[in-house]
């Protein structure tokens, strides 16, 4: 039995504060070419008008938990990228 694979896959990214108002929109649902990452999420938005504000490796969490460029999406996923976060 052979199992058919998605050669797309469908993700909503969020985007936060400087990152929001430089790409004029806070959320964006993206479909991408199957397999992708988040890297490929960075250059999808990069190509976008503002989206050379991003930083070269801007801090990314996939579904919550903090990951790299590299980190492997489902359909359905949850990107956000996050500015520089600092506390007290």
């Amino acid at each position: 039995m052979v199992t058919a694979v998605a050669s797309e896959i469908s993700v909503r990214v969020l985007l936060f504060a400087s990152y929001a108002e430089g790409l004029g929109f806070d959320s964006i649902d993206l479909s991408l070419a199957s397999p992708a990452t988040v890297g490929a999420v960075l250059e999808r938005l990069r190509a976008l008008p503002g989206g050379d504000r991003l930083p070269q490796r801007p801090l990314c969490a996939l579904n919550l938990a903090h990951v790299g460029p590299e980190a492997t999406l489902a359909t359905g996923d949850e990107v956000a990228v996050l500015p520089p976060l600092a506390g007290g």
